[in-house]
């Protein structure tokens, strides 16, 4: 009888446990509660945080969360409006606005990220493709492009197309054309950027190509007006050397008729103050003059008058009269 009123006990003790946690629950902070009833969502979304009570075994509390959530897009490969490819990166931030309409069309938050990925991959190709690619990379209309002055002459100058909108204004457009289709889902879109944009590999490379030879253009540009002043620096040092020996050459001739004529001056005082003395250096200094350009094989003919003859004639007429 004890053993029969102990089991009892332990199976009603069961049943009020299995009850109470069928019948209980408790809702974090960083989620909010659907109770559905036979799969249905009834009452109102639960956002209080704390211990709360459902009828059992017939009602399931469903768990969604109140944080914003994170959509990270695939890189897509997409054509501008010109015709040129790129891949396009985009992100995203959303929220479960209407819990209930969330749960009854997408249930999960799987579900919800592939419906996110299809609306706004779908805007995004769609924007992108009606804008050419200069407005998809520059950030806004406004933004002027940095340019090197010191790279920049009128053979070089880059004529940019005008931009009406540009980057910024195009990921409004976007979000301004998928909020309203995910708002059909229950979801809230917050923002939606892109967070790269590139080329694909074959575009990329003429790019690079492109740059590489405008670069090769500068450098040769530079090397070329870097030899056009070497030249019109040596073309200067050489013009000054030629002036400063010019100048040099005419100092010293200065100098040096200044000196002759000085000395003449000097040699006329002495021939004017002793005869004899005069006499003596006009025989040596005709004496110089015999050994600088006489020699042993040397013919010279002279006339009988001549001033060079003169003291040939005297040494040959002492030596008749010896």
């Amino acid at each position: 009888m004890r053993r029969a009123f102990w089991a009892a006990a332990a199976v009603a003790v069961l049943a009020v446990l299995a009850f109470a946690s069928g019948a209980a629950y408790t809702v974090r902070e960083t989620e909010q509660v659907i109770i559905t009833q036979f799969g249905k969502p009834v009452g109102d979304p639960v956002v209080t945080a704390g211990l709360k009570f459902k009828l059992p075994f017939i009602q399931k509390a469903n768990r969604l969360e109140r944080r914003v959530l994170a959509w990270d897009g695939r890189p897509v490969e997409m054509p501008t409006r010109d015709k040129t490819y790129i891949i396009v990166d985009t992100f995203g931030r959303w929220r479960i606005d209407d819990p209930k309409l969330y749960l009854v069309s997408l249930r999960e938050e799987r579900r919800a990220q592939s419906r996110i990925e299809d609306i706004l991959g779908s805007e995004t190709r769609s924007a992108v493709a009606n804008h050419d690619l200069i407005e998809v990379v520059r950030t806004s209309k406004d933004r002027e492009p940095v340019r090197d002055e010191q790279l920049v002459d009128e053979d070089m100058e880059v004529v940019w197309k005008p931009i009406t909108k540009g980057r910024v204004k195009i990921e409004e457009e976007v979000f301004a054309n998928a909020a309203p289709k995910l708002k059909s889902f229950g979801i809230e879109l917050l923002d939606v950027r892109f967070k790269r944009i590139n080329y694909r590999p074959e575009v990329r490379n003429k790019i690079y190509s492109r740059m590489i030879s405008e670069r090769q253009r500068i450098a040769e540009r530079f090397r070329s007006e870097g030899a056009g002043e070497a030249a019109r620096i040596l073309g200067n040092k050489e013009r000054e050397l030629k002036r400063i020996e010019s100048e040099a050459y005419r100092k010293v001739e200065e100098i040096r008729g200044a000196a002759d004529a000085e000395a003449t001056g000097i040699y006329a005082a002495a021939y004017n103050q002793s005869p004899e003395a005069a006499a003596f250096y006009e025989f040596t200094e005709t004496l110089k003059l015999y050994r600088s350009t006489l020699s042993e094989d040397t013919s010279v003919i002279l006339s009988t008058d001549s001033d060079l003859f003169r003291f040939l004639k005297e040494a040959g007429g002492s030596e008749g009269g010896g």
